[in-house]
């Protein structure tokens, strides 16, 4: 078994969706716009596993949502709303719900990439270059990383789930540990959008389940089984369309998340 397959399975083990196959009328009822009722069509399918939940789908703006349906759309034959069709003329004045929770808005590239430019698999900058992380063969790991000592640990949260400002404060912080840590035992391309990770949260907190402490026993599950399966160095050739998708974790790492797919970049010769 590659560890690819691996990681799907414990990720839909550890993070479940909830189904709302058999909930079409529900859905529907709870559905405002176009987008929404075709949200729930694609899930009626069965074809909505990469999807979020409705509640986070619909606090989305219309157009992250039509970005989330367009590639379910399209292997089902279904036709996305027209642009026009995805305005939300009830609260034309309501600003955006922020796709990438956790990071401030910006109309366009974050600052520190204003000067960079978006070349595929590279992004260059002035400063230097950065280059697509892949995820790297065992015997390319530093000496350690798959032993007790290089651990994922970060506070529980302790706050209220219903302070978004506070869970996106928490979050954020919480992100930029995980993913230095991912490419630490060389799964960097495999690595959860941040959207995928804040769903993960709530999915998680709300059933009771300490979100730190399971994410801690992910990692030791990943470093264990990175002893033993083999690892692709990417799944697809899918690369980010814009830097307005794209933020720094650190000086030396560039995230980039279309919502429904995660790349990393790391400085080249760190």
């Amino acid at each position: 078994m590659r560890l690819s397959r691996f990681v799907l399975g414990l990720l839909m083990a550890l993070f479940p969706v909830v189904s709302v196959g058999a909930a079409d009328e529900r859905c529907l009822a709870a559905a405002s716009s176009e987008l929404e009722r075709l949200y729930c069509e694609v899930m009626a399918s069965g074809r909505g596993a990469s999807l979020p939940s409705q509640p986070d789908f619909n606090r989305n703006s219309p157009r992250v949502q039509a970005l989330l349906l367009k590639r379910p759309a399209q292997q089902l034959g279904l036709t996305l709303p027209q642009p026009a069709q995805v305005q939300t003329p009830e609260s034309p004045d309501e600003p955006e719900a922020d796709p990438f929770p956790g990071a401030e808005p910006s109309p366009g590239p974050v600052e520190a990439l204003a000067d960079c430019r978006l070349n595929g698999e590279q992004i260059r900058c002035p400063e230097g270059d950065y280059e697509l992380a892949t995820n790297r063969r065992r015997s390319e790991l530093a000496e350690g990383v798959l032993g007790p000592n290089n651990r994922l640990e970060f506070e529980p949260f302790t706050g209220s789930r219903d302070d978004e400002q506070a869970v996106r404060r928490y979050l954020s912080q919480a992100y930029d540990q995980y993913i230095p840590r991912m490419l630490r035992i060389g799964l960097g391309a495999n690595t959860m959008s941040f959207t995928a990770f804040h769903n993960a949260f709530h999915t998680l907190e709300s059933g009771g389940v300490d979100f730190s402490e399971r994410m801690a026993q992910t990692y030791e599950l990943l470093k264990q089984d990175r002893q033993q399966l083999g690892v692709k160095t990417r799944y697809h050739d899918e690369l980010p369309e814009s830097l307005t998708l794209c933020s720094h974790i650190n000086r030396d790492i560039v995230v980039c998340d279309n919502v429904g797919t995660n790349w990393v970049y790391v400085r080249a010769n760190r």
